[in-house]
């Protein structure tokens, strides 16, 4: 696609439950690209989401009402909606409009039978979390319509996300506005809820009745919603194709644009700043890592290296299953052929917990009380150390330690390897862990964390928010710390933390069924050390796909520290490919694509 499209649009309002609002990845996508927006739209480009007041606290500066829309605000007002305007406190603070749409309950009935009697929508027995955004995205359709009569000489477009914003579609269209219409899905509602449910959907795409699905599982509304805004839309987006694939089948409509996800790669740090950073951390996670085993048994920490997986806890959207399975294998591997490496696999997934365990507390406590006295007498070690290298002594306990210090030290020691069997697979004790599925996967494939084993698995099974009181790493610092990222998803629309993985300049694996996954084995040059990973689980033995992903995983333990820096290389290079300012171009096409439509 040509990189130097213009954009036709005169005004450019994109909807979404997330703007100014964390709940998912579209949070990411907009507030990333936003920037990149306002460089191409300049002042005619504006997000508008919903007003809540706690989550729009530090994130959004509200401004006085602009004089051309004080009348529109006033009319809009009386009908129970309150508009607020401003700017999202981000890079390029883009104009922001967030909806109060709490006075629109009353209505609530009343709109939900005009989707019927309009579009045959049946929201009967429907749920708050499927009413509160159609109200608010109902509300945007009549604020759009509104602004559009202000602006009647102007070409407009509006870009709704996901199934939430999709009312205000339908009130444009079934008030024949002149306001072009783009609508993107990042996953559809019933395809998320099938792979939800473990049901393999793109095997057979071609045989699921869908309404009978949707109904089957509680989504009819989400899913009518969807659909229909899908096809009234003039034009039809996603993120992917695999995607796209997913959504002509589900909603019954063909793809126009795919508008893959990218970030913005200013916001990373340089390569250097990452190489020094891996140093830091992984020496922060070697220290939690040297407490955690040690205690049981001795574990040679640099010989290890550090694989992760990070996600919500999705067994088998998410591949953990097959990953865990692959990690069994692997530790077969390299026991057979007696490797002197040790992969620590950790997993980072939050489920619910009673917390820290006692045994992994007492650890950590003893560990610290061997370095908090290490540092008290850090002074005398120093100078004792120097003191015999320069008077050419030979270099012992006795010459560095004095006596006493030593014999404080070995207590110390003593009390930290205080116990016997396999280091512990979780740092906190989950609730209900007899039938936690990592867990017993673990068991399963044989994961023990017993001193023979060469991998080594931590469910780690919180938010890495940087203090937790065990590694201390927040989620980017966690990723930088580590070797080798792995996220063999069989459901991902998209996908960011593979490519959040390249851009902090560490290699990753995903699927060719994750979007990001399949853009990079379409695109992608195919290199020796490609720094992303495709495992190829489309239409593939699953046998056969685990020993591929083994061979990967091996291969990698393998490899010399100059060939991870040619990885590490590589990663970065798959995320700038994936630089917003590359990928813009896309949305500048679907607008554009409206606007010719809706002629």
């Amino acid at each position: 696609m040509k990189k130097d499209i213009k954009p036709i649009a005169d005004m450019v309002f994109e909807v979404s439950w997330e703007v100014c609002n964390k709940v998912g990845g579209i949070f990411t996508v907009l507030s990333s690209k936003a920037r990149h927006m306002e460089k191409q739209y300049k002042n005619s480009y504006c997000l508008i989401g919903p007003y809540f007041v706690e989550k729009s606290r530090g994130v959004f500066k509200e401004n006085s009402i602009p004089e051309i829309y004080k009348k529109i605000s006033e009319e809009l007002k009386a009908e129970g909606i309150v508009c607020h305007f401003g700017s999202w406190l981000i890079e390029g603070e883009p104009k922001v409009i967030l909806i109060d749409f709490q006075g629109l309950w009353s209505q609530s009935d009343d709109i939900k039978k005009q989707l019927w009697d309009d579009f045959q929508l049946d929201s009967l027995n429907c749920s708050h979390d499927f009413d509160e955004p159609v109200l608010w995205s109902w509300a945007i359709g009549i604020l759009i319509d509104k602004l559009n009569k202000v602006h009647d000489d102007k070409k407009m477009v509006i870009q709704a996300h996901e199934w939430l914003s999709g009312a205000a579609i339908l009130y444009l269209k079934k008030n024949n506005s002149r306001v072009s219409t783009v609508f993107t899905t990042h996953a559809t509602t019933l395809g998320r809820s099938l792979a939800g449910h473990g049901v393999d959907f793109y095997t057979h795409l071609d045989q699921i009745d869908y309404k009978q699905e949707a109904y089957k599982y509680g989504v009819q509304a989400k899913h009518n919603m969807e659909r229909l805004a899908a096809n009234l839309a003039d034009v039809l987006t996603t993120v992917s194709q695999v995607t796209a694939i997913e959504a002509e089948h589900i909603l019954g409509r063909a793809v126009d644009v795919v508008l893959p996800n990218g970030l913005d790669m200013s916001e990373f740090p340089s390569f250097e700043k990452t190489a020094m950073k891996h140093k830091q951390y992984r020496n922060k996670l070697r220290e939690f890592v040297l407490y955690y085993f040690f205690p049981y048994y001795e574990i040679d920490l640099e010989n290890t290296l550090f694989y992760f997986t990070a996600s919500r806890y999705e067994f088998h959207n998410k591949g953990l299953d097959i990953y865990i399975d692959s990690l069994g294998k692997l530790n077969q591997k390299m026991k057979r052929v007696k490797s002197k490496k040790t992969v620590v696999s950790f997993f980072w997934v939050p489920t619910r917990t009673n917390g820290i365990s006692q045994s992994i507390i007492e650890s950590r406590e003893a560990f610290r009380d061997i370095k908090d006295l290490l540092e008290e007498e850090e002074e005398d070690i120093k100078e004792n150390l120097l003191y015999a290298l320069t008077s050419q002594k030979k270099v012992s306990e006795k010459t560095i330690f004095d006596e006493g210090f030593a014999l404080k030290i070995k207590r110390k020691l003593l009390r930290l390897k205080s116990r016997s069997g396999n280091a512990p697979l979780s740092t906190h004790d989950i609730i209900d862990s007899e039938n936690d599925s990592i867990l017993k996967a673990f068991k399963n494939a044989g994961l023990e964390n017993g001193s023979e084993d060469r991998v080594k698995v931590i469910f780690y099974p919180i938010y890495l928010s940087g203090a937790d009181g065990l590694g201390d790493l927040d989620y980017y610092q966690s990723i930088q710390a580590s070797h080798f990222g792995i996220f063999p998803s069989y459901y991902e629309p998209w996908g960011y933390t593979p490519l959040e993985t390249a851009a902090l300049g560490v290699a990753s694996l995903t699927s060719n069924l994750s979007g990001f996954g399949k853009y990079c084995f379409d695109n992608l040059e195919k290199k020796k050390d490609p720094g992303v990973y495709i495992l190829d689980i489309e239409k593939t033995k699953k046998e056969e796909m685990i020993d591929d992903f083994v061979d990967i995983l091996y291969k990698y333990t393998q490899f010399t520290k100059k060939r991870r820096i040619d990885n590490k290389i590589q990663a970065r290079k798959v995320a700038f490919d994936a630089d917003w300012k590359n990928f813009i171009v896309h949305y500048i096409k679907a607008h554009n694509m409206a606007i010719e439509k809706n002629k």
